[in-house]
């Protein structure tokens, strides 16, 4: 059986990742098992300096799933490059950045230092704030994505795959704008906008107010759109946004994701990344499919 799939000239040796914010660099993971089961690592989100991140309440749980603000903290690139790559580098996986910023500028320069570092791939995370833009996302319009995408693209050689925020009422047309400026992927979805009450003291749980959705719940929601991208762009699709096994993860693949991205499964348990190696193996298995491949984009709309 074939799990291999070549993902925007990225060999995975299975379709399976997992998403940024939920892996660390993966330290903490590597305790439970050899972190080269999976298909690629993407880390937490990147930036140029380091990040404190927002004051707590940072995160809290909902409904089959979870809200955080976590604020991007992060230790900056040049830690990374100097403590977290050389150790992830011991795993027979692919490795893809997470890369934010707050400015196009910043984005730049960052892909600048990324590009020359052994990785695999950067994921641009485009639901960042703008500060120049009132903090408005990167991602909220076509012609924002088209440009800062395509000025990473002059600066990077590597495979860049754009990451888009669901926050938007046109996923497919914004899309466009990535593939239009030279991404080589898109990666969808991010977290929902969302917000939790405490009743008692009639407060927001976080003390942003509000945080992203993540988790089981808003799988529906990420499906439809993966399917809405991948019927309208040519690069590929990562899929994430609920996925906790391998019927998850054959569901996205159907909906034309080429590969998957596990993110709050990861905290639910930490084993949820190779469990679903296995869950698409034993789906294709069940069906006689020889090769992963043959089932990308073969959902039977009615």
């Amino acid at each position: 059986m074939n799990l291999e799939v070549d993902f925007a000239g990225i060999k995975l040796k299975n379709p399976v990742t997992v998403a940024s914010g939920t892996f660390g660099y993966g330290r903490e993971y590597s305790d439970f098992y050899d972190l080269g089961k999976i298909g690629a690592i993407i880390t937490k989100g990147t930036s140029l300096k380091p990040k404190n991140g927002n004051r707590p309440t940072r995160i809290c749980e909902t409904a089959s799933g979870m809200l955080n603000s976590i604020g991007l903290q992060n230790p900056g690139v040049e830690y990374f490059a100097k403590y977290d790559l050389p150790f992830l580098r011991k795993f027979d996986t692919k490795i893809i950045v997470n890369a934010c910023g707050s400015s196009i500028d910043e984005y730049v320069e960052l892909c600048k230092i990324l590009n020359t570092l052994d990785i695999d791939g950067v994921e641009l995370n485009l639901s960042c704030p703008n500060v120049k833009e009132g903090c408005m996302a990167f991602g909220n319009t076509y012609e924002g994505v088209k440009k800062v995408t395509g000025e990473v693209r002059k600066v990077l050689d590597k495979p860049l795959i754009v990451k888009l925020t669901p926050n938007v009422t046109d996923i497919a047309g914004i899309a466009k704008g990535a593939e239009d400026a030279g991404a080589d992927a898109i990666s969808a979805i991010n977290t929902l906008l969302a917000m939790k009450i405490d009743i008692e003291t009639k407060r927001p749980v976080l003390a942003n107010n509000t945080g992203g959705l993540s988790g089981p719940a808003i799988k529906p929601v990420a499906v439809r759109m993966v399917y809405q991208i991948a019927n309208a762009v040519k690069i590929p699709v990562m899929g994430l946004g609920g996925i906790t096994n391998g019927e998850d993860a054959v569901e996205f693949m159907l909906a034309g994701a080429k590969a998957v991205s596990i993110g709050c499964g990861n905290f639910i348990d930490p084993y949820t990344a190779p469990k679903t190696v296995k869950g698409i193996e034993n789906y294709l298995n069940r069906h006689h499919i020889e090769d992963v491949n043959d089932i990308i984009g073969k959902v039977q709309m009615n």
